[in-house]
């Protein structure tokens, strides 16, 4: 049986705090892993429901992910990784008062964005809407603690903010490329199998940012995707999806209008995704998603995470004596972390092909790199990661400082 996720190598969160909105009683969460060169990275979400615990391990996530882009024999970087963080608040999107919570969150914990915390958009909250309520609560940027780190601030944040601006068929290159990194993390796993990428079958859940761009590169790329859930269940055709056709029909929240559907597209329950006919499940959705019950549905051979924590432990493990391989989120939906680093230090430009020709390319070597370590260990690729970054941390310490 495959070696699960061993002990991580990192000891106690850094900074760990929840807020509580004086106005509503909601609750946010902020925890900051790891600090490298002083400053750590990751984002705000919002989902009613989201608890420390959840935005604890996200955090540590961050950490992995920031370190597994870490490369000490590149001298050409400019990119060197940050340590980790992440920030949630317990309350619904759509709720009426959650801007205001935002606003009320953003201001109250502005010493840590000012000085150690990058954030962004995240599930339940865009770019847009953390940039509107970041200068509300009177905060310069939400990534103003990295500034004192570049060579040229005036330049890198004209670089990062054409980059937002750039589109692509009229979708923002930041929607796309961490979609494009999730797709290029399936695509090497059906390589390196020696699968044809023409004619597998996907099935994803979640048709937002991220569950969306991924489906239309797998689309792109000759693979049938044969199932989508959204919140209103899911949609189904064993021949496959107009993927173009339903991502424009998507709301803001990813819910796709029922009227384009094709006479030959079937609505079916919410969880039927989990158990389609196909070759790739990619959950794109929420954490939590797989479990030890709901696993025994599959029976796709790959597990693609795309969102942050879908896959809980004792399902992996079930999944994995099952011979299901699970291609672990701190590897494949780091993409769009990397690209915001890339563009903003200048290893990129603000071009959508240069942006995915270097996502393609970090993805691809990151997933032959983990699923080589894998194989040798004999280990799940989860806990691949795991080895790597337990590698490439003595190095960061010792070049960088960690900051506890």
């Amino acid at each position: 049986m495959p070696a699960t996720n061993p002990p991580h190598p990192l000891p106690a969160p850094h900074i760990s705090l929840t807020w509580t909105d004086h106005v509503t009683g909601r609750q946010g969460h902020l925890v900051v892993d790891r600090l490298v060169r002083g400053v750590s990275s990751g984002g705000l979400r919002m989902r009613e429901g989201c608890t420390l615990d959840e935005v604890t391990g996200l955090a540590r996530g961050m950490t992995m992910k920031e370190a597994l882009h870490f490369d000490a024999d590149d001298d050409r970087a400019r990119y060197i990784p940050l340590g980790g963080a992440k920030g949630g608040i317990d309350c619904d999107p759509r709720d009426p008062d959650a801007y205001g919570v935002l606003v009320r969150y953003l201001r109250a914990v502005r010493p840590y964005i000012e000085s150690v915390w990058t954030t962004g958009e995240d599930l339940g909250l865009t770019q847009d809407l953390v940039d509107r309520a970041a200068a509300e609560a009177g905060l310069v940027s939400s990534i103003q603690a990295v500034y004192p780190l570049l060579d040229d601030e005036s330049a890198a944040r004209r670089r990062l903010a054409d980059a937002f601006a750039v589109t692509v068929d009229g979708i923002g290159l930041d929607e796309l490329v961490g979609g494009c990194g999730v797709a290029e993390s399936a695509l090497a796993a059906l390589d390196r199998a020696g699968v044809a990428h023409r004619g597998a079958r996907v099935s994803v859940q979640g048709l937002g940012t991220m569950g969306g761009a991924t489906a239309r590169f797998l689309s792109r790329a000759g693979l049938k995707v044969v199932a989508v859930a959204d919140i209103k269940g899911t949609l189904a055709n064993p021949a496959g999806l107009d993927v173009e056709a339903l991502l424009a029909a998507r709301d803001a929240y990813g819910t796709v209008d029922r009227s384009v559907l094709r006479e030959a597209d079937r609505e079916l329950p919410a969880d039927a995704w989990l158990a389609a006919d196909a070759d790739i499940l990619v959950p794109a959705a929420v954490s939590y998603a797989i479990d030890a019950s709901n696993q025994a549905q599959i029976t796709a051979p790959w597990v693609v995470e795309a969102a942050n924590m879908p896959v809980l432990p004792d399902a992996e493990l079930l999944l994995a004596e099952r011979g299901v391989t699970v291609l672990p989120d701190v590897v494949v939906n780091s993409g769009t972390n990397a690209w915001w680093w890339w563009t903003l230090f200048g290893d990129i430009g603000a071009d959508a092909e240069q942006a995915f020709a270097h996502t393609r390319r970090s993805m691809r070597a990151l997933i032959e790199l983990m699923l080589g370590r894998a194989e040798a260990d004999g280990s799940t690729p989860r806990a691949a990661a795991h080895a790597l970054v337990a590698d490439r941390l003595p190095v960061m310490a010792e070049r960088f400082g960690w900051y506890r």
